[in-house]
């Protein structure tokens, strides 16, 4: 037995050892992270990479997942990756990481769909409820159900300042507010990472450094229109602050984002995992940092802003520069090694990054057991008592905005109405009322809604995934939402993703509930008083796109006259 598998050492001690016996391939491996379809190790890669052989063949041993099948599944392919694995000869098992998985959005790009999961409503959501002690049990409860099939880093939570209304990706924000996103976000950290990092730990990397908030025009920076992050308030440091607490509470990794700040005094104009101003001069060094860096996915072959007319090579040496310590959604390690024979790059520098990768992996015990059981992964995830508790997590995060004087509108309703529904099920309604035909033949009317965006790509891109653009409703959605209301008293439920403009929504329907995300099983309890709307807002809902427009990115609470301000939340009681 070599030292490094003596687990009765200390942890440098066994990452020294390790690094001693280490050729500089296994070393490069580890400084990319790409993407694996779970199933056959000799099928085609996603998105063009290699297959999973000729990856575990190239030295990778870290690699993020998406679509999930069953629980069994994930982990039977989890022990198989770890098998294959050990057949080097130092046998350094595989890291297996995932984005969030647990709520309602299904963008291979962000997060996926809570598939065999269980299913809360987003981080807006639970932001609404604003519970640290609720966020904590969250965390838990993901850090359970990813221990049980073999994921063991988390590419979350994302403590972004949801400062631009049009952003596409703060659904998975805690909001707009700086303190707010601060106390959640070392809540999730502590849940998933429990006081420190160790064998039943799953390792944090919260995103996005320095805070990928304020994006010019809200545009996101996975697409070449959206590369640019600007600060015409002044306030980055302000952005700064959720990371800084979670450097505090002691996050294992940090993934910086894509976009490229833009007027920043002694800031390079590059993104931000080219900036070495931002990584190694304010992350490492002003900060005092020791976590892991790893980028963004596919920073050097795709969203490269700010360095576009740099060579692929040279792309990677900016980045190592800059101080990163791994490259996700990148699989050429054997460029790095190239780099590093030609003295372009130092070994002692690549060094520098393997240990860090190494100690994390000591740390959470992979070494020790790098296998889980299919049986019980069975068991634990989507348990009946995890779905319930995000079932009650969907209903509490409701919002109500605003509510009928009187009526058959008022919330909660009665039972045994004849009920016009667009967009609820039978099913869900159950015996609560008569589903009817048509606004004429209704007591009351519920219409379930969702905030609006511009289809962007064809469909079939990763672009189309990305719910942007305007927030305003279609001038006909707002007059068929006036004809049912003006036909029958109406309630309206609308999913916030971002942050709509609501007026005309809430002018014509007579009461106004938001969700983050919820079933229809839990929309149908709010609106029948089974279960209570417990959300406040976690940020304004603006008056107008032009509010929006005269908005500052990176100013919380800048739009004018807004219709619903931060923490609103009218109660049933």
């Amino acid at each position: 037995m070599y030292p490094y598998q003596d687990a009765t050492l200390a942890i440098e001690q066994r990452v020294e050892d390790l690094l001693s016996r280490m050729a500089l391939e296994d070393k490069a491996g580890l400084l990319f992270q790409q993407i694996a379809a779970i199933g056959e190790f000799d099928a085609p890669g996603l998105f063009g990479s290699p297959s999973m052989r000729e990856m575990l063949g190239q030295g990778l041993t870290h690699f993020n997942i998406l679509f999930a099948p069953s629980a069994r599944e994930i982990a039977e392919w989890h022990n198989a990756v770890q098998d294959e694995a050990r057949k080097h000869p130092l046998g350094i098992p595989v890291t297996i990481s995932s984005d969030p998985r647990h709520s309602f959005t299904d963008n291979p790009a962000a997060a996926l769909l809570s598939g065999p999961f269980a299913q809360f409503p987003e981080p807006l959501g639970l932001a609404a409820i604003g519970s640290e002690e609720l966020v904590e049990r969250f965390a838990d409860l993901t850090r359970r159900e990813y221990l049980a099939i073999g994921i063991r880093v988390a590419l979350h939570p994302q403590i972004d300042l949801a400062t631009e209304p049009r952003w596409a990706r703060q659904s998975a924000t805690f909001g707009e507010d700086a303190g707010l996103t601060t106390r959640l976000g070392v809540a999730y950290i502590r849940g998933l990472q429990g006081g420190e990092v160790g064998p039943a730990s799953v390792s944090v990397m919260a995103k996005h450094f320095p805070g990928g908030g304020p994006q010019k025009d809200g545009e996101d920076p996975h697409f070449p229109y959206g590369r640019e992050q600007i600060y015409p308030g002044g306030l980055f440091d302000l952005h700064l602050e959720p990371f800084k607490a979670a450097i505090d509470a002691g996050v294992a990794q940090l993934m910086p984002y894509y976009g490229m700040p833009v007027g920043l005094d002694g800031v390079e104009e590059v993104g931000f995992g080219f900036n070495q101003e931002i990584i190694t001069g304010l992350l490492r060094e002003k900060l005092g940092y020791e976590g892991i860096v790893c980028t963004d996915w596919g920073i050097l072959s795709n969203t490269c802003w700010g360095v576009e007319h740099l060579s692929f090579e040279e792309r990677m040496v900016k980045a190592i520069e800059a101080g990163v310590d791994q490259f996700g959604g990148e699989v050429r390690a054997d460029v790095l090694v190239s780099l590093v024979k030609n003295g372009t790059i130092s070994e002692s520098r690549i060094d520098t990054s393997v240990r860090r990768l190494l100690r994390e992996k000591f740390r959470l015990g992979l070494f020790e057991n790098p296998y889980v059981d299919a049986d019980r992964a069975e068991q634990i995830v989507g348990s009946a008592e995890a779905r319930a508790e995000g079932l009650a997590a969907q209903a509490a995060a409701h919002t109500l905005l605003t509510n009928a004087g009187g009526g058959p509108a008022r919330l909660p309703l009665a039972t045994g109405l004849k009920i016009y529904a667009e967009g609820l099920s039978a099913e869900a309604l159950g015996d609560r009322g008569t589903l009817v035909g048509t606004p004429a033949e209704a007591d009351v009317a519920i219409l379930k809604l969702q905030a609006p965006f511009e289809q962007r790509g064809d469909g079939t891109t990763v672009e189309s995934f990305f719910r942007a653009g305007s927030l305003e409703f279609p001038d006909a959605e707002i007059e068929r939402i006036r004809t049912v209301a003006a036909a029958v008293p109406t309630v309206a439920d609308v999913y916030l993703d971002r942050p709509a403009i609501l007026a005309p929504v809430a002018g014509a329907a007579h009461s106004l509930l938001a969700n983050f995300g919820a079933t229809d099983e839990a929309i149908v309890r709010v609106l029948f008083g089974e279960a209570e709307p417990q959300g406040s807002l976690p940020f304004d809902i603006p008056a107008s796109m032009a509010a929006v427009e005269a908005s500052r990115p990176d100013v919380p609470f800048d739009t004018a006259d807004p219709t619903f301000r931060f923490g609103h939340g009218l109660r049933y009681a």
